[in-house]
C-alpha cells in the first residue's frame, strides 16, 4: 500500500524545524514529509487563522485532490483540527495524530493575554466549538499521543479525546514528544492504519 504525503504542524513558538528528528526518520521509512512555519507563532493570531495558513499551504503543496496524512504537536493539534473540522479538511485527510495538543486547553494558556493562547485554555469558545462535533473525527483514523508528565499540557489528560486512540508514553518532556524514539514509532503505527471509508467523509 502506497505511503501518503505527510504535513507535519508544529507548536506554539516553534517553527517546522522542531520536526527534524522526526521527519529524518519517517522519510528514510518512506514518506514524504511536508510542514511550514506558521506566522506569527507566538500566540499573536487566533489558531482559526494559522489554520487557514495550513489550507493555503497545503493547497499550494499538495496536487489537488490528493489524500494526505496530517501530524500536529501542541498547538498544532489544534490548528490541524480546526483544519479538519472547519476548512474541509475531512475530505483530504485520511489520518490524523496529534502528539501532545491541549483538545481541552491547558491552565499554562492562563500565563498569556494573546489571542492564541485564550483559545488554549480549558473550556474557551474556541475549543468548545471544535469539541462540539468532534465525533466527526470518527470518519478519519485519528490517534493521540501524549505524555502524563507534561508540564504544558496541564492536565495532561487534556490531550485524549472521546474518539478514535489514545497512547500514552511516559515522556519526561513537552517538547520531547517530538524527539522521543518511542514517539516517532507510534507516529510511524498511526501513519500505517487502514484508512476509513473516505466516502463516507464526503457524502456527510
Amino acid at each position: 500500500m502506497p505511503l501518503n504525503p505527510v504535513v507535519l504542524v508544529h507548536g506554539i513558538t516553534d517553527t517546522f524545524s522542531l520536526f527534524k528528528t522526526m521527519t529524518g526518520q519517517l522519510d528514510r521509512m518512506g514518506w514524504q514529509t511536508y510542514g511550514l512555519d506558521l506566522l506569527p507563532a507566538n500566540g499573536d493570531c487566533h489558531l482559526d487563522q494559522l489554520a487557514q495558513q495550513l489550507a493555503d499551504f497545503i493547497e499550494l503543496t499538495l496536487p489537488a485532490g490528493q489524500p494526505f496524512d496530517l501530524v500536529g504537536f501542541s498547538m498544532g493539534g489544534l490548528v490541524s483540527r480546526y483544519y479538519v473540522q472547519r476548512l474541509e479538511g475531512i475530505s483530504r485527510v485520511q489520518r490524523f495524530v496529534s502528539i501532545s495538543a491541549p483538545h481541552n486547553g491547558t491552565i499554562a494558556a492562563y500565563l498569556s493575554q494573546r489571542p492564541g493562547c485564550v483559545q488554549m485554555r480549558p473550556n474557551s469558545e474556541f475549543l468548545n466549538d471544535l469539541n462540539r462535533d468532534v465525533r466527526m473525527l470518527d470518519r478519519i483514523n485519528f490517534t493521540s499521543i501524549w505524555t502524563p508528565l507534561d508540564g504544558i499540557i496541564v492536565p495532561a489528560k487534556s490531550s485524549v479525546l472521546p474518539v478514535g486512540e489514545s497512547i500514552q508514553i511516559p515522556v519526561p518532556l513537552h517538547a520531547w514528544m517530538v524527539t522521543d524514539s518511542r514517539s516517532i514509532h507510534l507516529v510511524a503505527e498511526a501513519l500505517r492504519k487502514p484508512v476509513q471509508n473516505q466516502l463516507a467523509a464526503t457524502q456527510n
